[in-house]
């Protein structure tokens, strides 16, 4: 039974930032073996400095701090940039993980962030304060979900960094 569970506490990462981590999700896998059954946690972590950066990770233990202090260790090991404008992301994006698909969109400031739990954490904890989400893959498996909205905000860009891919220095009209 997979439960969800939001936990929050601070840290610091080697880059000196104080970084916070949410527990998103519990699930606890069992295995039968002669003498009876053998319990495993598998946590699934946010962590992120609520500025900009943002990572999630995975963590699998026999005991559910053991899982917690991987998941976070896993999180800090694939933290990326959350590319912003303003308060909100710069564009419209859809990231896609196994069976889930989650679409974010920019909103209007004021708004606040519009999402289920698992996509909140990602955008709270990467410094996003207005957003639009849904969920429109065939799945609410968090993991999945967790990873989709990860790949979307990985594909994020500024309109700076688009012009300078372009191999355009300026604003120009066309």
């Amino acid at each position: 039974m997979a439960t969800q569970k939001e936990t929050q506490s601070k840290n610091y990462s080697a880059r000196g930032m104080e970084l916070s981590e949410r527990v998103v999700s519990i699930n606890r896998v069992s295995k039968v073996v002669k003498g009876g059954k053998r319990f495993r946690f598998s946590v699934l972590v946010v962590v992120g400095d609520g500025i900009d950066q943002v990572g999630v990770g995975m963590g699998k233990a026999r005991e559910i701090s053991e899982a917690v202090r991987k998941g976070i260790d896993h999180a800090k090991k694939n933290m990326i940039d959350m590319k912003k404008s303003g308060n909100t992301i710069p564009h419209p994006i859809q990231g896609k993980f196994g069976a889930a698909e989650v679409l974010i969109r920019p909103a209007a400031p004021g708004t606040g962030v519009i999402a289920g739990a698992v996509v909140r954490a990602i955008m709270e904890l990467g410094g996003v304060k207005d957003v639009l989400t849904k969920v429109i893959g065939r799945t609410s498996n968090p993991i999945n979900v967790a990873y989709a909205t990860f790949e979307a905000v990985r594909g994020l860009r500024t309109a700076e960094e688009v012009r300078r891919l372009r191999g355009r220095d300026s604003l120009r009209s066309a």
